[in-house]
């Protein structure tokens, strides 16, 4: 049975995918060459003193070429392969996502890809008679793709050494949960009061299981005004529903006719996928953070240094939370009444995983316990009163 995905993952997962660029770059390449190809017949270029005299000559450029970006391509994909082994068994299995959607690496073997394709394109095209002119401006532009191959190459041996730090790993994963912080739970919400639905007289179920992945909230207020009613989504963002568990409750409104929610409808809403992306998942980034502290810490790596720079990153996050209210998610009509409702991971949450969790596996190490402490001692300062008993529980249990 297929996923519930809703729209906004379909584009976000497209955004994401590894394959996208080189395959645009493919597709670039061949049309390109097709392209000029068929301008061949139009442009006479000067180019006979720099290009091959004859179709031998430029039959061995471009055979020459195919076969070393044959081999630039392996080499890229054989150092990416190794870079995601180091990183899974060295960091965290969950930080392999940060490496599949750079775009450097893409970009890279996009390039070795298109220029192997066009100079097979060109080979193709090359006539037979020594009387007939050579496609001189295919030829330069092959060329001109191996140049900026060789030059890409470099660049990606000095960007694969540098994003295979640590510092770097951690920055980036502070950097990407800061920019999805900023999109759900922004400074100037305006709903700060709790909102309270009338009992619900029908609950949809989630079909398949997974972890709730992505939730168009206005899309649920969009059927919730087509069924004359209001609906919420119970799991928050990163979640794990069973198969068969409550994922949607639909609440009656008294001055409305109120009509059943087809469980196919209700599902469109709600993405459910195999893995915890950075979307609407803020714990995700404490996730990874934390599993990077926790592996630093185990008997096998020691390394504290590590692990106190992943507790650093996740103080900042904390802090930037703490001054932020955590309110569902609404969606209400022009004249107030709420259509739709979601609810959000808890700063409890992200204190258990930033706080309970690490001082668990570094209870032996002082460096990690006065940092937890300075941390929690920070985040009174800062924090709203709604946050004010989970950390005070903390700073003095």
């Amino acid at each position: 049975m297929a996923r519930p995905r809703t729209r906004r993952s379909r584009l976000a997962s497209l955004r994401a995918a590894f394959w996208l660029v080189p395959a645009a770059f493919s597709a670039g390449a061949v049309l390109l060459a097709i392209g000029l190809s068929l301008l061949e017949l139009r442009l006479a270029l000067p180019f006979n003193d720099i290009l091959p005299s004859g179709p031998a000559g430029a039959r061995s450029l471009l055979s020459s070429i195919i076969t070393a970006m044959i081999s630039f391509t392996a080499l890229v994909f054989s150092i990416t392969v190794v870079a995601l082994q180091l990183a899974s068994s060295q960091y965290s299995p969950r930080v392999l996502r940060t490496f599949l959607e750079d775009r450097v690496t893409q970009a890279t073997l996009g390039t070795f890809v298109a220029t192997f394709l066009f100079a097979m394109v060109v080979l193709a095209t090359l006539p037979d008679r020594s009387t007939v002119r050579l496609p001189e401006l295919s030829l330069a532009v092959a060329m001109a793709l191996v140049l900026a191959s060789s030059g890409l190459f470099i660049y990606y041996l000095h960007h694969i050494t540098t994003t295979m730090r640590v510092s770097h790993i951690i920055a980036a994963i502070g950097a990407q949960t800061r920019g999805t912080i900023g999109e759900q739970y922004p400074d100037d919400q305006i709903e700060r009061t709790s909102v309270s639905l009338s009992p619900p007289n029908q609950t949809v179920c989630a079909d398949v299981p997974g972890l709730v992945d992505d939730i168009d909230l206005h899309l649920l207020a969009a059927l919730a005004r087509r069924h004359g009613s209001a609906m919420a989504v119970l799991p928050a963002p990163g979640d794990f529903v069973a198969a068969g568990q409550p994922l949607v409750t639909v609440h009656p409104l008294d001055n409305e006719t109120n009509t059943p929610v087809a469980a196919q409808e209700a599902a469109r809403v709600v993405s459910i996928s195999i893995e915890r992306t950075p979307g609407q998942d803020v714990g995700f980034g404490f996730r990874q953070l934390a599993d990077i502290a926790e592996r630093a810490l185990s008997p096998g790596i020691n390394d504290t240094t590590t692990a106190v720079r992943a507790a650093q990153e996740m103080h900042d996050l904390l802090r930037r939370l703490a001054a932020r209210p955590f309110h569902p998610w609404v969606v209400r009509d022009d004249d107030g009444a709420v259509r739709a409702r979601a609810e959000r991971q808890s700063f409890d949450h992200f204190l258990a995983i930033a706080v309970d969790e690490l001082r668990r596996a570094g209870r032996d190490d002082p460096r990690i316990t006065r940092l937890l402490d300075a941390t929690l001692a920070d985040l009174r300062t800062v924090a709203l009163p709604e946050h004010l008993p989970d950390i005070l529980r903390r700073l003095h249990g």
